[in-house]
């Protein structure tokens, strides 16, 4: 039996998967008490749902690369990118003043989640090619 050198991914992925499907989901039902307890109301609501749809579909990803990280490595650079577009913002609009310290602490694990993520692609294994080669 050989030692399986993908488990630190494949927990990494699995997590950060499970834990932004919680997170994310229930958002769908949160508009209008989000307008009401971080004013102002959402005024564009196709980019407030279809941020939510995007967000879902890469926790989604998130849970296929857990499966098989050797196989799925080459996406693990894109992940990355996913965290780092949300976080780094999140601290700026933070230092501007334009967003609240719930949505820093966000962006701040979603920039934890990306480090992990960095960890993750450079422990993994690269596949071997299918031809043997």
């Amino acid at each position: 039996m050989t030692k399986r050198t993908d488990t630190f991914a494949r927990r990494v992925f699995l997590i950060a998967g499970i834990w932004g499907l919680l997170i994310m989901v229930p958002q769908y039902f949160l508009e209008s008490r989000i307008g009401r307890t971080a004013p102002p109301p959402i005024t564009h609501p196709e980019y407030f749902y279809g941020f939510i749809g995007v967000t879902i579909a890469w926790q989604l990803a998130f849970l296929v690369i857990s499966r098989d990280p050797i196989r799925y490595r080459p996406l693990m650079p894109v992940a990355v990118v996913e965290k780092a577009a949300f976080g780094p913002a999140m601290v700026v609009l933070y230092m501007l003043g334009r967003v609240n310290a719930e949505m820093l602490g966000a962006g701040i694990l979603d920039m934890i989640i990306g480090m992990f993520f960095v960890a993750s692609y450079l422990r993994t294994p690269i596949a071997a090619p299918a031809d043997g080669r």
